[in-house]
């Protein structure tokens, strides 16, 4: 069976495109309770962006920290729960902020229209109906969730998105003026998020010409950014990287990510290590899985000078990496499409802990 999905219904691109945001969601304030529920990252409070988010007094703008930890199945469901409580169901929920506050807002769409604990819908198709509008507005760029069918959440059990058509924004505001403020160090993290999409989603059995047409021109683009003339943070570059973030998460949309988002999902359910962080972790000791995008990936850490840590297996207990290697293990599809159908055959809890041990 070929896979169906469902596209971003609308998108804007262009510096100053934040600026068209109102307009956008005057179109859906007749919806629903009559009211836009606003995630925003923490980051931006106090800052000048606060002032331009388009808000009326009868809106709720909601600042989340999420720098500590990435999205939880407990977070989205409090914030459901709050909101519905306090004034009813939004007519949109707009997400302003990085991939985690993508995912939040994806989810927390889903969750106003279906009953129970996100934890219930922890996987591909469980969602019963469709959520209310959503609007993605990302700050910083790479992780393709903008574009992604996958709202990425960690519960009690497991770290597992809610998988469906209706998770993918209605409408999403691609504006580079928003990404100039990246940190260097996440700059870099969050780009080889993008890279590491497309390296994976090109080496591995589920590659098809679809995906393929996306990853290399998002690699071209990534190619530039990192290692060009012009290579670094300059607004040429912003442009470009928006756009790369989009085309990464498009391609392993029809293909599928692999080895490092396997040990990524690990790192991040056991230890708390954000995303992008863990793949960058994770990708720089796998060169017998990806060997030209490792070495390549190591020219672009030697180019700009980020320092990634060396031998942090050595503060690990034996417990703390068996959970890890169980974590990534129980992601059949990252395997499937990383190594074949066979992989259960080459691929055990001690052989991703050896894995884990490299880091």
């Amino acid at each position: 069976m070929h896979k169906n999905f469902k596209g971003i219904e609308k998108t804007v691109y262009g510096r100053g495109s934040f600026n068209q945001l109102g307009d956008i969601i005057n179109e859906k304030r007749n919806d629903n309770d009559k009211f836009m529920l606003f995630v925003v990252d923490n980051y931006f409070k106090g800052k000048e962006l606060e002032k331009r988010i388009p808000s009326k007094k009868e809106d709720i703008v909601k600042f989340i920290d999420v720098e500590a930890y990435e999205p939880t199945t407990e977070q989205i469901d409090n914030l459901r729960d709050e909101v519905k409580k306090s004034k009813g169901i939004p007519s949109a929920v707009i997400g302003i902020g990085g991939g985690s506050i993508m995912d939040i807002a994806k989810a927390v769409s889903l969750m106003f229209t279906n009953e129970g604990s996100s934890t219930l819908y922890q996987g591909l198709n469980l969602i019963k109906k469709p959520g209310i509008y959503h609007i993605g507005v990302p700050t910083i760029s790479g992780t393709g969730a903008e574009v992604s069918m996958t709202a990425v959440l960690t519960g009690p059990e497991k770290k597992l998105g809610l998988k469906c058509e209706w998770t993918v924004f209605n409408q999403i505001v691609l504006d580079p003026e928003l990404i100039s403020s990246v940190p260097r160090n996440w700059w870099f993290y969050t780009g080889m998020d993008t890279y590491i999409h497309c390296i994976e989603s090109e080496n591995g059995i589920l590659n098809n010409a679809y995906s393929h047409s996306y990853a290399e021109q998002a690699l071209k683009l990534c190619r530039d950014i990192y290692l060009g003339n012009k290579s670094g943070q300059t607004a040429e570059n912003d442009d470009k990287l928006m756009v790369a973030s989009l085309m990464g998460g498009l391609s392993l949309t029809y293909s599928e990510v692999g080895v490092c988002h396997a040990l990524s999902y690990g790192l991040s359910k056991i230890l708390g290590t954000r995303h992008c962080y863990a793949n960058c972790i994770a990708f720089n000791h796998l060169h017998d899985f990806y060997a030209e995008g490792v070495t390549e990936f190591k020219t672009m850490i030697a180019k700009h000078k980020i320092d990634l840590p060396q031998n942090l297996s050595k503060d690990w207990t034996a417990d703390q990496i068996t959970a890890m290697a169980k974590v990534a293990y129980n992601l059949p599809h990252m395997w499937n499409h990383a190594i074949g159908p066979d992989w259960k055959e080459k691929i055990t809890i001690e052989s991703i802990s050896e894995l884990y041990r490299r880091l």
